[in-house]
């Protein structure tokens, strides 16, 4: 049997595109804004970058993430917020499942 994560309702959802190896996503679409459920290797460093406002849990795993200049380590249940134009990175050295909900709705489209 597979040993899987996210329940079959969400494994459902379209793939997101993703730009970075290692990273898989599933895309809940809204109208003004979207959620994707991340499942995440332990790919390393993800470059500073900033957009709209974000909002996130951590499911599963570790992840060191700076936002605004701070870096902070979020563990299962850890819940983040970044405004909108703040500047954030990230460092993950396991395997890490994690929902974002972004202000964009357009920050990542279907894969085609």
């Amino acid at each position: 049997m597979e040993n899987v994560f996210y329940p079959e309702m969400i494994r459902h959802l379209p793939d997101a595109d993703i730009p970075f190896a290692g990273v898989k996503g599933k895309l809940f679409q809204g109208n003004d804004h979207q959620m994707v459920f991340f499942e995440i290797e332990a790919i390393g460093e993800v470059a500073e970058h900033s957009h709209g406002a974000q909002w996130g849990v951590v499911f599963s795993g570790e992840m060191d993430f700076t936002i605004g200049g701070k870096t902070t380590t979020y563990k299962a249940g850890d819940r983040y917020f970044i405004p909108a134009g703040v500047p954030h990175s990230a460092c993950f050295k396991q395997k890490t499942f994690l929902m974002d909900f972004f202000e964009d709705a357009d920050r990542y489209g279907p894969k085609k």
